[in-house]
């Protein structure tokens, strides 16, 4: 089949591209590579990580805001499913540019679902958030009430949960908006923590731990959420969110110290109080993901392992 892919030269989106190619299926890409990380990542991402895939897929530069854009490609291209996965990302930056996060969360999303609808897609498969639980206790679970989201990151998520129910009822667009749980690893993004920390580690500086190192995360490895996403692109469900997360809660001190044993250096530690919009726990409930079938696979200490020997690979450290 042929899946358009938003956000394709991304961290997940590049990921998924690549094994959907190595199953078979062609890939559509679209990004607009904007610099709220460095575009060259994104670029190799392309050149390098999807090298030996390049027959498999197609890549657009543009935006999801532009309707006239999103039109000529899927007039060309007829996709069968979407994984839309662009967006704004990361609770901090959102505080700061909100209007931003609305335009492209929340005007690009409802872009892309009008879209599906005309072409007739297949299936929808959208990235929510972890986030939009809020302070909620944790595990959390997809009957948790999510109405009082703690940053406009979140809000934004929440509104394309809300918008791709309302497209499901009265098109009968199949949608599922995964609700990712702090993914990591190799060609990660370098705005999160869990690369701040390898990269700082690394290079001897030091790292910012907030809440005083009180957090817990559901750290979850990029193969896995690949399988989650493929897994229910597959199954054509007909509306509803899914968590997508590990099997184990995981301290932030431990996640930590996990980077110190394979860099083979001591973090210097800046201990900080908790940031406006950010959680102290995101602890997944994965039960109804794993009726699908699916379930995680790489453990903390191997996907920690992973991402560094790929860090240093990537910006050659000896």
């Amino acid at each position: 089949m042929k899946v358009l892919i938003t956000g394709g030269a991304g961290f997940i989106g590049s990921a998924v591209a690549k094994k959907l190619i190595e199953r078979g299926d062609t890939a559509v890409l679209i990004d607009n590579f904007n610099d709220y990380y460095d575009p060259k990542l994104k670029r190799n991402r392309i050149k390098i990580f999807l090298k030996d895939c390049k027959s498999g897929f197609t890549l657009y530069k543009g935006d999801i805001r532009d309707t006239k854009f999103l039109e000529r490609v899927f007039k060309k291209e007829k996709p069968d499913k979407i994984v839309h996965l662009a967006a704004m990302a990361g609770v901090r930056y959102a505080i700061e540019h909100p209007l931003l996060y609305v335009d492209v969360n929340v005007v690009g999303t409802t872009n892309l679902l009008d879209i599906a609808v005309r072409y007739k897609v297949k299936n929808f498969v959208y990235a929510s958030s972890s986030s939009i639980y809020g302070l909620n206790k944790p595990p959390f679970s997809e009957k948790d009430m999510t109405d009082t989201p703690i940053s406009p990151y979140a809000a934004t998520k929440k509104a394309t949960e809300l918008l791709a129910h309302c497209f499901s009822h009265i098109h009968g667009l199949p949608t599922t908006g995964l609700r990712f749980f702090t993914v990591y690893g190799p060609w990660g993004r370098p705005d999160m923590g869990v690369f701040k920390f390898i990269e700082n580690i690394i290079c001897g500086k030091t790292i910012d731990v907030y809440n005083f190192g009180k957090m817990k995360r559901n750290f979850t490895y990029i193969d896995d959420i690949v399988s989650g996403v493929l897994t229910v692109l597959d199954a054509d469900l007909p509306c509803g969110v899914m968590n997508i997360g590990g099997d184990h809660e995981v301290a932030l001190m431990d996640y930590i110290a996990t980077v110190e044993k394979y860099t083979g250096k001591e973090a210097k530690k800046n201990m900080m109080p908790m940031q406006p919009g950010d959680m102290a726990s995101t602890v997944a409930d994965i039960r109804k993901l794993r009726k699908l079938g699916w379930k995680p696979t790489t453990q903390v200490k191997q996907g920690v392992k992973n991402f560094v020997d790929w860090y240093k690979e990537y910006y050659k450290i000896v």
